[in-house]
């Protein structure tokens, strides 16, 4: 199988989140200071904020920060040569798996059950073929989908800690809709890890890890593409990922989006954006993906198989 190779397209033209954290008093950011740090992740644009951190105390931090997005990004970026991900589309079968990967792909099964199919990291053809034909300025065909969903379907990919390994030809993974998340919840462990236990990160998911420099919870507002803040959710210990239809778009028309129906092959979305919290990023950023594809009684049923998270928007 050929490489993939990165399509042209409009990139998230929203912040579907965004941290709620300037408007603190004067006082509160006297008494504890805070640093904030900018990057990137998974194409998408990535922050940090730690509290009680001096800046000359956090270039280590910062440092560690970005030797494990690198790390990170090696293993599940889909465009990067020489990623895991990439040598798995490639060749169709990736030996001696590392913990992380399979980590991503147990979360991953778990999704693609609970939701019903709904979430199914093996649409990558799919997503392909429709990058490619928006670019043409056309929809693809009914047989053009249905032959490359011939190289889709999660019960064609066999894990074990030995290998992972596609049973057909022409497959490939993509973990854009759970990735951002999982590095959230890398970078915030690595965080813990280093003994900081107030800090914000937001890697395109957010991590609340402790309070603001005043003592109060950490804020997100979810907010619509026009960037009107619809709701604003108080975060201690949990996790918020946002997703919408149109929030990446496939043709410069905007009218195709990025989220697509492993059932049907086409592009979906049932709700304009699908906001999840819980207590893993990844888990919040998989299923507010998959959510955007379901029925109001099926996103129930979907929720109530992770009792960790919770709906907080629904639009």
């Amino acid at each position: 199988m050929r490489p993939v190779s990165k399509p042209s397209l409009s990139r998230r033209r929203f912040l579907a989140i965004s941290a709620a954290t300037a408007a603190l008093p004067a006082a509160a950011r006297a008494a504890r200071p805070v640093t904030r740090w900018r990057g990137a992740a998974l194409g998408a644009q990535a922050s940090m904020t730690l509290v009680g951190v001096h800046e000359a105390e956090a270039t280590d931090v910062f440092a560690a920060v970005e030797e494990e997005i690198d790390r990170l990004e090696g293993l599940f970026s889909l465009y990067r040569r020489g990623s895991l991900l990439a040598r798995l589309n490639a060749e169709g079968r990736l030996t001696a798996p590392p913990g992380e990967f399979l980590d991503l792909l147990e979360l991953s099964d778990r999704l693609q059950r609970t939701t019903c199919g709904a979430f199914d990291p093996t649409i990558q053809p799919l997503w392909l073929l429709h990058a490619a034909a928006a670019t043409e300025r056309r929809r693809p065909t009914a047989g053009e989908v249905a032959a490359v969903r011939e190289s889709c379907g999660w019960r064609h990919l066999e894990i074990s800690p030995r290998e992972v390994a596609f049973t057909r030809p022409g497959m490939a993974l993509t973990f854009n809709g759970i990735g951002q998340g999982y590095i959230a919840d890398r970078v915030a462990a690595l965080l813990r890890g280093m003994g900081l236990r107030d800090v914000l990160v937001d890697m395109g998911e957010i991590a609340a890890l402790g309070r603001r420099p005043d003592g109060r919870p950490w804020r997100a507002g979810i907010s619509l593409p026009e960037g009107r803040i619809v709701r604003e959710v108080r975060l201690g210990e949990r996790c918020l990922a946002t997703s919408a239809p149109l929030g990446t778009l496939l043709d410069p028309a905007g009218r195709v989006g990025h989220i697509l129906d492993p059932r049907s092959g086409e592009p979906g979305g049932r709700w304009k954006l699908v906001s999840v919290a819980a207590d893993r990023a990844a888990l919040a950023d998989g299923l507010s993906t998959a959510c955007c594809l379901l029925s109001r009684d099926a996103i129930a049923v979907a929720l109530g198989a992770h009792p960790d998270a919770s709906l907080e928007a629904l639009l």
